[in-house]
This record gives C-alpha cells, structure tokens and sequence, in this order.
C-alpha cells in the first residue's frame, strides 16, 4: 500500500513496485484514507509520506495503520529530521526513504522491510 498525496510520484512508485513483482493493494492520499485502505485490502506493508492531504499526516497514518492493524511502515518522505523519526519510533518503521529518491532504492527497502522479523 502506498500512501502519497503527490499523484505522480505514487504512481511512479506503483508502476516500479508491481514491475519488481510486488502487488499495490492500492493508493491513499490521506491518513483517514489510509485506514480505510489498509481495513478493506489488509497490505503486508505501507510506504507513507509525512506530508500527505488532510489535517492529519503520514505518522498518524503509519500509527492507525501499526495499532489496529498491524502494518507497519516504510517512511518515503523528505522529512528526516531527528523529530519526526522520534514521533514515528513508537509504530516500528521498517525503513527510511528520504526524498528524492529513486525507485531501486524503493524496491530495495521493501525488499528488506519485507524480509525483516515482524
């Protein structure tokens, strides 16, 4: 699952990630969004952005996401800084991305996020 508010960049990492083999249960591009997603389509993992559309944004996402669910997060996002990474800590991401980035390292995180211990 990805969770982007920038159409292109989402579908850039859509198209990378199904040509690497994976299957994108779907698109959100706000938190509440996000949540609905995640409870209809149950991904194994979500790529969140910190900034997406709406009041509330990609660590509140990643929390709903983490506590109810389950899922956990990679963070794709050009906010890196020490608190924000603190503020996210507490939903055990599986990575950071930090923006630009390309799609290989994309695919390689969640390689690695996939093949990590839950």
């Amino acid at each position: 699952m990805i969770v982007e508010d920038d159409f292109l960049i989402a579908m850039q990492a859509e198209i990378a990630l199904v040509d690497a083999g994976f299957s994108v249960v779907g698109v959100a591009a706000a938190a509440d969004e996000a949540l609905v997603l995640a409870r209809e389509r149950r991904p194994a993992i979500a790529v969140v952005d910190i900034r997406v559309a709406g009041p509330r944004d990609g660590i509140d996402a990643a929390g709903d996401l983490f506590r109810e669910l389950g899922v956990r997060s990679v963070f794709a996002t050009a906010h890196d800084d020490q608190q924000t990474r603190a503020r996210a800590e507490p939903f055990a991401p599986l990575g950071w991305l930090t923006k630009p980035y390309t799609m290989a390292s994309l695919i390689n995180v969640i390689r690695a996020a996939l093949s990590k211990p839950n």
